[in-house]
């Protein structure tokens, strides 16, 4: 069977385009590969990509000079997790603190890692997970 290598985009939906790209460009520090008004895309660690749609603006097909991307959409909070490191941890714990994003829970988990977990202003659950959750991570 042919390999997987890695998950390279995933994708959220929200209500306000220019709400969430200040979210993740200034309270979350994702530079911007890519805006417009339809969709902004995020680099995550120069290894995957957050794609985040105003909802409905990305329902129907669209066609490009390479070929056609089918139309997606969600709706409901939905879930999206970013690896940190164990030692940084504390430090994002005090930036959302100081950008007023409160923390709604926090995980040990039995193989070692921690999560804590907030919320986007479109109510997405996003979680700073360290090393230890997951058997490959």
């Amino acid at each position: 069977m042919p390999k997987l290598n890695a998950v390279l985009e995933s994708a959220l939906y929200v209500d306000d385009l220019s709400r969430a790209r200040e979210f993740y460009e200034s309270s979350l520090g994702l530079p911007l590969l890519l805006a417009n008004q339809r969709m902004c895309a995020f680099d995550v660690g120069g290894r995957s990509v957050l794609l985040v749609f105003l909802r409905g603006g990305s329902s129907a097909d669209m066609t490009t000079p390479g070929g056609t991307i089918p139309g997606h959409d969600g709706d409901g909070p939905l879930h999206i997790g970013f690896a940190v490191a164990a030692e940084e941890l504390p430090a994002w714990e005090r930036r959302l603190e100081e950008r007023g994003i409160p923390i709604e829970s926090r995980v040990t988990w039995p193989r070692g890692g921690t999560s804590v977990y907030f919320r986007d202003p479109d109510g997405h659950v996003l979680e700073l997970a360290t090393p230890g959750l997951w058997a490959t991570y």
